[in-house]
């Protein structure tokens, strides 16, 4: 199993669609007995919030934000914990809205300090 997640701040490798989380998004994740957590923040994302659970290397978290322009929306992700050759983090993530049509998949990793 790749290591806890607790305390890491993360970023997308790749920008999405317009108007959605970035790389200029940070995802500050937390983690406890089998349970995640995060908060976001970046871009056109004025706060985001993330909660699910981790089994092994497996993450399943729904999650909901609120956009600059007061627009909100929510999903469903599902992502696999990797461990880097460099000591990072990355996930791999499959997700879906379920407060509108889209679905896709992308990549954050941890940020160096």
């Amino acid at each position: 199993m790749a290591r806890s997640l607790d305390g890491l701040v993360l970023s997308p490798v790749a920008d999405q669609a317009p108007g959605q989380v970035g790389t200029w998004t940070r995802f500050t994740y937390h983690e406890e007995n089998g349970r995640i957590w995060a908060e976001y923040a970046g871009g056109d994302v004025v706060r985001g919030h993330l909660v699910g659970t981790r089994e092994g290397d497996l993450l399943d978290f729904r999650y909901v934000q609120l956009k600059e322009d007061g627009d909100t929306a929510s999903g469903h992700c599902r992502s696999t914990v990797v461990d880097l050759a460099d000591g990072r983090v990355r996930l791999e993530e499959t997700w879906e809205w379920e407060s509108r049509p889209g679905s896709g998949t992308s990549v954050v990793e941890q940020r160096v300090p």
